[in-house]
């Protein structure tokens, strides 16, 4: 796990710790025998997962149309996105989205693998978020439904001590905080700072959001910039773990005050919070500045991602952790 440290000359890039582990490595199986042109399944299922191994871009498109998943449907309400849970950007998957296909086959399978992952890490939140809802509007509290609250406080930074007392203020700073992001923003940041998935990053630590860590375990970058410190890149076990960071980080930093202002704005309209509009808060992720808010908007509209802003995952179908096959490179 990676604790990153804050600094407060960055703003823009505060890495948080978020400690999911292996949690979507579990030794279920779902035996895959890949060939060049087809997927050969024999099952195996444990606690409602699967594991499928892929060998080449032609198995990725296997796989997605065994499971009637495409960029036709997949904002629709029905079937919804399927829930593939990537284990790994392999350095021979971000070379085969690199180097071995169109730019926009490397765009859509980017952008089918980071659906799933983004409306996950969305649910988990909307779970917390639903619980503190109830919780708020209760006359008294448990000792255990305080001690909840206070350690969301804290994950939150909203408080810095788990002994301070739960105030009205405290639950209110965490109904800003605690919830979901759209999902066209989420896709079109995980493009914009992965380079759709091609960075070495991304690639060495799943790093799909560029954030920054001090005094830890990371990636250092090629240019580091010595006046900034002896920054890393923050790496993590899986691309899971890296979105639940990132979404934690915007959720909790006060360099994106005026995103969730923008979002809980949205919310008491009545309005879904649009990926286009949150965009604007989010000028202090990158020295760019506007222009890097321009970039986040022109991803989400020439990709058509706005639609995604609605989807759902599919209710009815077990988790699937897609590994790259360990006995060959991913190939087109």
């Amino acid at each position: 796990m990676i604790t990153p440290a804050t600094s407060p000359s960055r703003p823009a890039r505060p890495a948080l710790a978020v400690a999911r582990n292996s949690r979507v490595l579990v030794l279920a199986a779902l035996l895959v025998v890949c060939s060049a042109s087809a997927l050969i399944v024999s099952r195996i299922v444990v606690d409602d997962r699967m594991v499928v191994s892929v060998g080449s871009i032609k198995d990725v498109t296997a796989l997605f149309k065994r499971l009637d998943y495409s960029r036709d449907n997949w904002s629709a309400p029905k079937p919804g996105v399927p829930r593939l849970l990537l284990s790994e950007i392999s350095p021979s998957l971000g070379a085969a989205l690199a180097d071995s296909i169109t730019v926009d086959q490397k765009k859509s399978v980017f952008l089918m693998f980071m659906a799933p992952l983004g409306l996950v890490a969305n649910e988990h939140i909307l779970k917390d978020r639903e619980r503190l809802l109830e919780l708020r509007n209760l006359a008294r509290l448990s000792s255990d439904e305080q001690s909840w609250l206070a350690d969301l406080a804290v994950r939150y930074r909203v408080s810095d001590d788990t002994d301070a007392p739960v105030t009205d203020d405290v639950l209110d700073a965490l109904v800003d905080r605690v919830d979901a992001l759209p999902l066209s923003l989420i896709l079109a940041q995980g493009a914009e700072e992965s380079g759709w998935g091609t960075s070495r990053f991304a690639t060495e630590g799943n790093a799909l959001f560029g954030q920054w860590t001090w005094g830890r375990d990371g990636i250092t970058p090629g240019e580091q910039r010595s006046s900034l410190g002896d920054y890393k890149i923050a790496a993590f076990d899986t691309p899971l773990d890296s979105v639940e960071a990132y979404l934690l980080n915007v959720n909790s930093h006060n360099a994106y005050s005026a995103l969730r202002d923008l979002r809980s704005k949205a919310r008491e309209s009545g309005d879904l919070p649009s990926g286009t509009n949150l965009a604007a808060g989010l000028s202090s992720y990158s020295e760019r500045g506007e222009g890097y808010v321009e970039s986040l908007r022109s991803i989400i509209r020439t990709n058509d991602l706005r639609p995604m802003d609605g989807a759902g995952l599919r209710e009815d179908n077990p988790t699937i952790i897609v590994k790259i096959s360990e006995d060959r490179s991913i190939s087109r």
